[in-house]
Protein backbone atom coordinates (compact mmCIF):
# COMPACT_ATOMS: atom_id res chain seq x y z
CA UNK A 1 0.00 0.00 0.00
CA UNK A 2 1.63 3.62 -1.26
CA UNK A 3 1.57 5.70 1.92
CA UNK A 4 -0.32 8.84 1.46
CA UNK A 5 1.93 11.70 1.01
CA UNK A 6 0.67 15.72 1.55
CA UNK A 7 2.77 18.76 1.51
CA UNK A 8 2.79 20.44 4.59
CA UNK A 9 0.71 23.66 5.88
CA UNK A 10 2.77 27.15 6.58
CA UNK A 11 4.19 26.35 10.07
CA UNK A 12 2.29 22.92 10.15
CA UNK A 13 3.37 20.69 12.90
CA UNK A 14 0.80 18.10 13.21
CA UNK A 15 -0.75 16.32 11.51
CA UNK A 16 -4.19 17.29 9.58
CA UNK A 17 -5.32 14.23 8.13
CA UNK A 18 -8.69 13.28 9.05
CA UNK A 19 -10.19 9.16 10.05
CA UNK A 20 -13.38 7.01 8.56
CA UNK A 21 -15.19 9.18 11.42
CA UNK A 22 -13.91 12.30 10.67
CA UNK A 23 -11.65 13.38 13.24
CA UNK A 24 -8.50 14.82 12.90
CA UNK A 25 -5.05 12.80 13.57
CA UNK A 26 -3.03 15.38 15.24
CA UNK A 27 -0.16 13.34 14.97
CA UNK A 28 2.90 15.34 15.90
CA UNK A 29 4.95 15.54 12.42
CA UNK A 30 8.75 14.72 12.83
CA UNK A 31 11.55 14.99 10.86
CA UNK A 32 12.01 11.12 8.92
CA UNK A 33 15.88 10.45 8.03
CA UNK A 34 15.35 6.61 7.43
CA UNK A 35 12.98 6.50 4.58
CA UNK A 36 12.94 3.05 2.00
CA UNK A 37 14.10 3.13 -1.44
CA UNK A 38 10.80 4.13 -2.97
CA UNK A 39 10.56 7.14 -1.93
CA UNK A 40 14.44 7.87 -2.30
CA UNK A 41 13.51 7.32 -6.03
CA UNK A 42 10.68 9.66 -6.40
CA UNK A 43 11.93 12.29 -3.90
CA UNK A 44 15.57 12.35 -3.97
CA UNK A 45 18.67 10.65 -1.16
CA UNK A 46 18.76 14.38 0.52
CA UNK A 47 15.06 15.68 0.52
CA UNK A 48 13.55 17.31 3.71
CA UNK A 49 10.33 14.60 4.55
CA UNK A 50 8.19 15.02 7.60
CA UNK A 51 5.78 11.57 8.79
CA UNK A 52 3.03 11.85 11.53
CA UNK A 53 3.61 9.52 14.09
CA UNK A 54 0.33 8.18 14.73
CA UNK A 55 -0.82 7.52 11.20
CA UNK A 56 1.91 7.64 9.35
CA UNK A 57 1.45 10.02 6.60
CA UNK A 58 4.22 11.53 4.96
CA UNK A 59 4.32 15.53 4.39
CA UNK A 60 6.35 17.25 1.88
CA UNK A 61 8.08 20.72 2.99
CA UNK A 62 6.24 23.59 2.27
CA UNK A 63 7.44 25.67 -0.71
CA UNK A 64 7.29 28.68 1.19
CA UNK A 65 9.52 27.78 4.16
CA UNK A 66 12.78 28.32 4.82
CA UNK A 67 14.35 24.46 4.54
CA UNK A 68 15.21 23.19 7.90
CA UNK A 69 18.07 21.38 6.71
CA UNK A 70 21.02 24.28 7.51
CA UNK A 71 22.95 24.29 10.89
CA UNK A 72 21.93 26.28 13.03
CA UNK A 73 23.77 29.07 13.58
CA UNK A 74 24.31 31.17 16.93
Amino acid sequence: MEPLIKTRLLKQRACNEKNEKGKICAGHLKRWYHYDEVLRSRFGANVELYRCEKCKTIYLPNPEEEPRTATLAW
